[in-house]
């Protein structure tokens, strides 16, 4: 091979580089975090307490103070299993989605014991508006957010499925919680959960900015005698009352709908704007 045609092949390699980086860079400038919470109050969203109409926020249990949505029971004698949910007003299909929270305080009296310091992002849920009266939980993928107790390891950032169920690996998964790899985070530290969906194809978690969890096919239930169900392709997105304190300071979203299609590119990108936010500042 003679000197001149290696010059000539580095030069095509470095043409095929810069257009790369300059395509990369280019979408990483159409990807722009919105403020799902403006940092003031509510009205972008709906909210659904078990036992209560759709919007009756019962006990003020979701509140806007200091900055941040704060979920509180000061108004509750006794939780008595009334889970909430705090939906945003719109739907999405593919996105990241990015959550800065921290646990505050002590459990309501009456919490199940598996709630204590718990929270969860519920993504591709079910329209709120289609939820009974006496519902628990939206029919959703829970990204079930955990805080220490002091003492023992509890990650969080984990999987739950109320009404669903997904794929790992090739396999269905039906079983109700899956533990990430993440580590723990003890007292009232502000972490940042994000959690990248595409469609019906991927999830996967991220805990101050590190990959804890990823899987594939999210869907619903099956009908009996099925193995698999409905796939999920879109939906709702809330957050938790679950019967202890937690205050959100960031809800934020980038919308990736018309890059879904280039799973492995978009993360690529994704991490440059993840790195740019992997420790909150506490």
């Amino acid at each position: 091979m003679n000197a001149k045609y290696n010059k000539n092949l580095f030069i095509i390699f470095l043409i095929i580089g810069i257009g790369l980086s300059s395509s990369e860079c280019g979408a990483q400038k159409n990807m722009k975090w919105k403020r799902l919470f403006n940092g003031k109050d509510l009205n972008d969203w709906q909210l659904k307490i078990r036992y209560h109409k759709l919007n009756d926020n019962f006990g003020n249990t979701f509140q806007v103070k200091d900055g941040n949505i704060q979920v509180r029971y000061d108004d509750y004698t006794k939780f008595d299993e009334q889970f909430g949910h705090l939906f945003y007003k719109e739907p999405f299909s593919s996105y990241l989605i990015g959550v800065e929270y921290r646990f505050v305080g002590d459990q309501v009296k009456g919490g199940p014991g598996w709630a204590f310091r718990n929270s969860g992002i519920m993504v591709h849920g079910q329209d709120p508006a289609t939820m009974t009266l006496d519902q628990d939980f939206p029919n959703s993928i829970e990204v079930q957010l955990l805080g220490g107790n002091g003492r023992d390891e509890r990650s969080t950032a984990n999987l739950c499925t109320p009404g669903t169920q997904f794929e790992m690996k090739g396999k269905i998964v039906k079983q109700h919680c899956t533990n990430s790899t993440s580590k723990t985070y003890h007292g009232n530290q502000w972490v940042r959960a994000e959690v990248l969906v595409l469609r019906d194809s991927l999830i996967v978690h991220y805990v101050n900015g590190e990959e804890v969890m990823r899987y594939n096919k999210p869907q619903l239930d099956p009908i009996k005698g099925s193995e698999q169900g409905k796939f999920l392709k879109s939906g709702s997105i809330s957050l938790q009352s679950e019967s202890h304190p937690v205050d959100f300071r960031k809800v934020e979203i980038i919308d990736l709908e018309k890059f879904a299609d280039k799973p492995k590119k978009l993360e690529k990108i994704l991490a440059k704007l993840r790195a740019e936010k992997r420790v909150p500042v506490q």
